[in-house]
Formats: C-alpha cells, structure tokens, sequence
C-alpha cells in the first residue's frame, strides 16, 4: 500500500492542487490529511475537491485552523471520512485519528483527545499493522523541539506510549516537514504542504 500524506495548506489551494497532482505522479493507494485544510475557517480557492478529482482514497483529520463545523462541512459535502472518533480500515491496516488539537479557538482537552484517539484504536486494534493520524505533534518528541511557541501533545504521546502504533503521522509545526523519529517503536512522520510517501 502507497500513502501520500500531507497537511498545513492553510487555505492556499495551489499546495493543495501541487500535492493531489503528486498523488497522481506517485500513484498512491491513499492520501491522508493532516489538518490545517482551511486558514482560520477561510480558503482562496478549492481545497478538497483536487484531491477527489484523483480518483483516490482519501480521509482526514482536522486542524487547529479547522473548525468542527468546517471538519463536517467537508465531511458531508465531498463523502470522505474525517477520523475523529472514527477508524479507516483496508486488508490488514487499520488507521485512527484525531485532530488533537491543543491549542487556538478550536482546541480540546487533553482527556477529550485522548479518549477520541483510544475510541479508533479500540476498532482497529485487532489488525496486523495500525497507523494514527493527529494534526498535533507528540510532547517531549523530537519535533516538538523545533518549534519555540508551538507545544506537542500529552495526549498524542500517551496514545503512542499506550496503542503502541506502528507508524504515527502528524503536522501542524512547519519547521519540521520531513522530520522522521522514533518513540519506542513507533515511527514519527512530521509531514507537510510538500507531502511524503509512505510505503507499507
């Protein structure tokens, strides 16, 4: 299986476009969006609808900049699946989410992101490889490291120290776009507007 994973567009729809284009050029199974989609709730253009026009799988979770209201708008209007609270599953790969969100407008608890990331894990524990997607970093990480301002999450590290997934993707710190590390054994994917294949 080939992912294309991405997020922190912040509203700009030619990253978007680039990145769907890239997802064409890659022939991926599946692109995953880590949130940030929308700048504040606002776009200059079409955000999601390049992505749909690949023809490709694809699921999300929401940033800091990406309201509920707007995590359900693209939800409901493009039929693709936002995984908070929720679990995506194809062969033996079962991927969760949340957006994890610890910070702006839009953030929630630690507890509350804790127990949406332990309500995917539940459905898809039972599968040979799984994969948690967050738009928020893990605290003490590597990527949080990067960033003088821009704290990671208790509740995405517990989740790894506790799902133990196998790879886990997140944004959200732009400093770290490429940066890969490992917690125990779960491999880190700091993504971006650039994208990174990820083969399983």
């Amino acid at each position: 299986m080939k992912i294309l994973a991405g997020g922190d567009f912040h509203g700009n729809p030619k990253k978007a476009e680039a990145l769907a284009r890239r997802a064409l050029e890659e022939n991926v199974d599946l692109i995953i969006l880590c949130g940030d989609i929308t700048h504040s709730d606002t776009v200059r253009g079409a955000m999601i609808k390049p992505f749909i026009e690949t023809g490709k799988k694809v699921i999300f979770v929401p940033g800091n900049h990406d309201s509920p209201a707007t995590a359900q708008f693209i939800t409901d209007f493009y039929d693709i699946i936002n995984l908070e609270n929720k679990a995506f599953y194809t062969y033996d790969i079962g991927i969760f989410g949340s957006g994890a969100v610890n910070c702006g407008i839009h953030q929630s608890s630690d507890y509350e992101n804790f127990n949406s990331l332990a309500k995917g894990f539940d459905s898809v524990k039972g599968l040979k490889k799984k994969i948690m997607i967050t738009h928020t970093h893990p605290s003490g990480s590597k990527i949080e490291m990067l960033s003088n301002f821009v704290a990671g999450s208790n509740a995405v590290s517990k989740a790894i120290n506790d799902f133990k997934p196998d790879l886990h993707i997140c944004c959200h710190v732009h400093e770290a776009e490429g940066v890969e590390e490992k917690i125990g054994n779960t491999i880190v994917h700091s993504v971006g507007p650039k994208g990174k294949i990820i083969e399983l």
